[in-house]
């Protein structure tokens, strides 16, 4: 599997629109910071240190039974531009694309583990489910750092638990994450008390990319803050119930805005519709944008003859990276902008049956 293999795929099975709640949570995420015994952290580790380190953990991947079909990549084969591909299906987090010695990634074929080596942490062990299936998603992950706990020592303490290289992930070493499409909060303003309300309770709001980036397409992700303290399944049952609440407040919010502005909820999700239908040039944000506006009319039965996961496949293939793969060349931002636009005319034109 190489990335030319995962552009193949179109977009991403754990963003496949299945799942609990999928008309709000895109997907979660279990994601485990584990370090090594005896070899310092990777921002403290020599570069042969962190190469040691890859090669134990690919050696340890290639043992693997019943795990999947495993690969291993080290980020210095890549180019720039498949690793911001690896970036934009959240395989590999930005600060792991700027690559360096040691650095790599094990994937399984169906996306739905990744493994960072080098990152912050020596391991950065990532399971992924569509829907709010943190339990499913959980399982996976466990099932995996069981395994590599079979081959590898870990840096553990008795009292402290799991050691890593920030003290946030000190303990279970557990970070979960559920992605929401949350269009009826943001455009009732509530999202700022909302983030703050979830603040107080423990968890943090931050944008599609995870912290550090910004709000997209109405697009955010809920995670937990606190890894010290709590069992892995006190984090687990803490953020899904807290995630009901957040979905029901999204569907109450939905509700309104059809109750007491239906003319102008129709105006907004069409004007999406027919913008992406015939823009000529469209930014990701912008594009995102519309593409949120037009879900919500999906899911509101207000569009029809479009499937609801359009929003989750051009998530994807509209970022830079993906567009300047699947057409094939590199372009200018100017470039992209038009590429993007003449994508997803024809992407659409296809749904609605249009493009005969």
């Amino acid at each position: 599997m190489q990335v030319d293999d995962l552009i193949s795929h179109g977009g991403v099975g754990w963003m496949g629109g299945s799942g609990a709640d999928s008309d709000v949570v895109i997907s979660c995420r279990v994601r485990l910071a584990r370090n090594l015994a005896d070899i310092p952290f990777p921002g403290t580790a020599t570069p042969a240190q962190r190469e040691h380190v890859y090669e134990l953990v690919r050696s340890a991947a290639e043992r693997a039974r019943g795990l999947g079909q495993l690969q291993a990549i080290h980020l210095k084969d890549l180019t720039p531009l498949d690793r911001q591909i690896l970036v934009e299906r959240h395989l590999i987090s930005p600060q792991q694309a700027d690559g360096g010695e040691g650095r790599g990634v094990i994937l399984r074929s169906d996306e739905s583990v990744s493994i960072m080596v080098n990152e912050e942490d020596h391991l950065r062990i990532q399971g992924f489910f569509p829907g709010l299936e943190v339990q499913n998603a959980w399982r996976l992950a466990n099932q995996f750092d069981d395994f590599l706990a079979s081959e590898l020592r870990y840096a553990y303490d008795r009292r402290l638990g799991y050691l890593t290289a920030c003290p946030t992930n000190l303990g279970t070493g557990l970070r979960v994450s559920v992605m929401l499409h949350l269009p009826a909060l943001t455009l009732a303003e509530q999202m700022r008390r909302l983030s703050h309300g979830l603040s107080q309770v423990g968890l943090v709001v931050r944008g599609l990319y995870g912290e550090g980036s910004e709000m997209a397409g109405n697009i955010y992700q809920v995670s937990n803050q606190i890894t010290l303290g709590p069992t892995e399944e006190e984090v687990l049952s803490h953020l899904q119930e807290v995630t009901r609440q957040v979905i029901a407040q999204e569907r109450q919010a939905r509700q309104a805005m059809l109750d007491h502005n239906r003319i102008a909820l129709e105006d907004r999700v069409w004007r999406a519709l027919g913008t992406l239908r015939y823009a000529r040039r469209l930014s990701t944000t912008e594009a995102l944008g519309y593409l949120s506006d037009v879900r919500l009319g999906i899911d509101l039965n207000l569009i029809t003859g479009l499937a609801p996961t359009i929003l989750q496949e051009l998530l994807v293939q509209i970022r830079p990276a993906h567009l300047q793969r699947l057409l094939h060349h590199e372009m200018r931002p100017e470039e992209r902008d038009v590429a993007r636009a003449t994508w997803i005319r024809r992407r659409i034109a296809k749904a609605l049956g249009e493009d005969r």
